[in-house]
């Protein structure tokens, strides 16, 4: 009997590309999918300390939905550091001035700090309408 413990390699992981229609999905439950799959934790091989994990792409982020009352009440702010400046935007200011931005945050909030948590997220792709430039990487499409 094989009681081995195996740890991949970020050179051994056969990589997937997958591709998801972000339209009226709500962000946060598709966010935690996502982060869960450019981690690799889909896997049965994962490992916590090597960059495992799938590329995914995100179509349509622009047509993404939030719940209850977060378009009008959800603040991203961020500091320039300059005297007096913070610059804060809601959910409804963001996803028109930039349509992708609210995904990308989402998702890297969840993924880890450090060197391979930004490893991991370079494999994030979003774009803000329906078309891509990933077609030769034949991406399989993702149902979340």
């Amino acid at each position: 009997m094989n009681t081995k413990t195996v740890f991949l390699k970020p050179e051994q992981v056969d990589r997937t590309w997958w591709v998801v229609d972000a339209k009226d999905l709500v962000l946060g439950r598709m966010a935690t999918k996502i982060a869960r799959i450019l981690q690799g934790k889909h896997r049965p091989s994962f490992t916590p300390n090597a960059d495992t994990g799938d590329f995914v792409v995100v179509v349509n982020a622009e047509k993404i939905r939030v719940t209850g009352t977060k378009a009008r009440n959800k603040l991203y702010d961020w500091y320039t550091y300059y005297i007096n400046g913070r610059k804060v935007l809601t959910y409804e200011e963001m996803i028109k001035r930039h349509p992708t931005r609210p995904v990308e945050l989402a998702v890297r909030r969840m993924m880890p700090k450090g060197r391979l948590g930004r490893r991991m997220f370079s494999k994030l792709k979003v774009y803000a309408g329906p078309d891509h430039p990933h077609q030769a990487q034949q991406p399989q499409p993702l149902e979340l």
